[in-house]
C-alpha cells in the first residue's frame, strides 16, 4: 500500500479495494447459492428420477450461474483499459487452449480412447 504524507493510503488504492471487495461479494454470493442449488437439484433428481419437474431443475444451477456472469462483467466495467485488456488477452488464451485440449481429445476419440460425456 503506498502512502503519501505517510498517513493515508492513496485514494485510487482506497477506491480499487472498495471495487475488489464489492466483486468479490457478488461473486462469492452468486457462487454460495449455485452451490446450494446444484446440490438441492441433484438430490431432487436423484432422489425422483421420474419427476415432471427434471428438466427446469436440472436447469435451475444456471439462474445463479447467470447472476455470476453478470457479476465478472461489472468487474470488467469498473477495471481500467490496461487491466481490462489484460484481462480479454488472458481470456483469449484460455479459450484458445480449451478448444485446442477440447479438439484434441475429440480426435484421439476416433483413435479409441474412452469417451467424455
Amino acid at each position: 500500500m503506498s502512502y503519501y504524507c505517510g498517513c493515508e493510503p492513496l485514494p485510487d488504492e482506497e477506491e480499487e479495494s472498495v471495487k475488489s471487495r464489492r466483486y468479490f461479494v457478488e461473486l462469492g454470493v452468486a457462487i454460495g447459492v449455485y452451490a446450494v442449488v446444484l446440490l438441492g437439484a441433484v438430490s431432487f433428481l436423484n432422489a425422483y428420477p421420474d419427476s415432471p419437474w427434471r428438466v427446469p431443475l436440472a436447469l435451475a444451477p444456471m439462474v445463479p450461474a447467470v447472476f455470476a456472469l453478470i457479476a465478472i462483467m461489472r468487474q470488467f466495467d469498473r477495471m481500467d483499459e490496461l487491466q481490462r485488456r489484460i484481462q480479454f488477452e488472458a481470456l483469449a488464451f484460455a479459450f484458445g487452449g480449451t478448444a485446442l485440449l477440447t479438439f484434441g481429445y475429440g480426435f484421439l476419440q476416433l483413435t479409441g480412447f474412452p469417451q467424455v460425456s
